[in-house]
């Protein structure tokens, strides 16, 4: 199956009528593929349902943040794009699945706060143009947000939760053929991931993620390109110490710059505010003293007090290049988060997706990576929810020579787009 080939359902009565009563069609997509979409207007957005859904987002991320970021390894994954996936999903869910659900991601996607996650959509997907940094040059911002439902043809959806779809997250829904060609949908839908996240992420869901029970994949994919608004001095980039967690001490790429940033400093940590050109998002670097204690502390509450309190200052800036990448499944995660009714075969309650059968979540997959350089960032990120049926003053010093976190954000919406940390800095080889 050719990984842009996706299979048309045109013959389910359910589909048929919803296309019919919301003037959709079965017409090609932007990337040629054939689809269901409909004509539903995505949801009005207005600042204060941005600023919910960012709130619930960082929240999200905080407690998902405290249970991956384990041992000593590095860390990054995207709270943006693995709660717009479950918020696909709980489009769908209803009774104890719709209420632990709700709990578990702050009401992202609950049907009362539906506007949030478009208001959340519309903003990333604004940003993206050309602009000039601090030194007068054009360049890029790219950044995109897409959904992408992967439907068995034939398989009966409800209209309603179609119409969510297309209200919450402007997707329509692919058709692939899980039952005939399990292994080409998987590749399809992997190849999709692909071609969103420029190359970054060319396999998503591994063998045997998806087999002749999966009914629905849920996918996200954002993308990420920006140039500083301060580009690092290249020349001045050099090997320096940076010790680790365990006390190691080892080399690392250092870039330096000296300029105006927004910089805060509170007991135990220092950070600081990298704006990217355009000045509608940036990467805060946080610093603790002691990381392993900070972490235990992290909550959205501290983000938000820390991106709050930052002020501008003169900064001489030493940070380090790196590059990382994690691939995680959350499904333990987030039963552990308080979410299991989900995931149980026997209990899951997704009949606002269909009345065909049960549905249960088999499985949720995120891949994340980022490289930074002395001229920006360049990060991606995909998460695929699996259903089965089943069944002032003078300037300071800010040497990143230990341990931080990273939080790549929206700074129209706060929405904390990319967040990790890092250990141990290295860069990833070009691909």
């Amino acid at each position: 199956m050719e990984r842009r080939t996706f299979l048309a359902l045109l013959a389910s009565p359910a589909i048929a009528a919803f296309l019919q009563a919301c003037g959709g069609d079965d017409g090609p997509s932007d990337d040629g593929s054939k689809q269901a979409r409909s004509q539903l207007a995505r949801l009005a957005a207005d600042p204060g349902a941005a600023s919910g859904g960012a709130r619930a987002i960082n929240a999200l991320g905080a407690d998902l943040y405290r249970i991956l970021a384990v041992g000593d390894a590095n860390l990054v994954f995207s709270p943006a794009s693995i709660a717009t996936a479950l918020a696909m999903a709980r489009a769908g869910a209803k009774g104890q699945t719709a209420a632990e659900m709700d709990a578990v991601m702050h009401d992202l996607g609950a049907d009362a706060s539906a506007a949030w996650i478009a208001a959340l959509d519309r903003s990333m997907n604004s940003k993206t143009a050309t602009l000039k940094d601090a030194a007068g040059q054009d360049q890029e911002v790219i950044l995109r947000s897409v959904n992408a439902p992967f439907a068995q043809k034939g398989y009966p959806l409800e209209d309603m939760y179609l119409g969510a779809l297309a209200e919450r997250v402007a997707a329509g829904v692919r058709l692939v053929d899980y039952i005939g060609d399990a292994e080409g949908s998987r590749k399809a839908i992997n190849g999709w991931v692909n071609d969103q996240t420029e190359d970054r992420i060319p396999e998503l869901l591994g063998q045997g993620t998806v087999d002749d029970s999966t009914r629905l994949v849920l996918v996200n994919a954002i993308y990420l390109k920006a140039a500083w608004d301060e580009a690092f001095f290249e020349d001045a980039t050099k090997p320096a110490p940076f010790t680790g967690p365990d006390g190691t001490t080892t080399d690392v790429a250092m870039m330096h710059v000296a300029a105006g940033f927004p910089y805060a400093a509170g007991k135990g940590w220092q950070a600081i505010d990298l704006g990217y050109v355009g000045g509608r998002l940036s990467m805060t670097v946080i610093v603790p003293d002691d990381l392993a204690a900070f972490e235990n502390t992290l909550d959205a509450a501290t983000l938000s007090t820390i991106t709050g309190s930052l002020g501008y200052q003169e900064v001489k800036l030493d940070f380090p290049k790196f590059g990382t990448e994690t691939q995680v499944g959350l499904g333990d995660v987030l039963k552990a988060m308080g979410m299991p009714t989900a995931f149980d075969p026997n209990a899951a309650d997704f009949s606002g997706m269909t009345a065909a059968d049960r549905l249960f979540v088999s499985a949720v997959v995120h891949q994340a990576n980022i490289d930074v350089d002395e001229k920006g960032t360049e990060a991606a990120a995909a998460t695929a929810v699996v259903i089965r049926t089943g069944m002032p003053a003078e300037p300071v010093t800010l040497t990143v020579d230990r341990p931080f976190i990273f939080a790549l954000r929206d700074l129209d919406t706060g929405a904390v787009l990319f967040l990790g940390r890092i250990t141990k800095p290295e860069v990833r080889a070009a691909k």
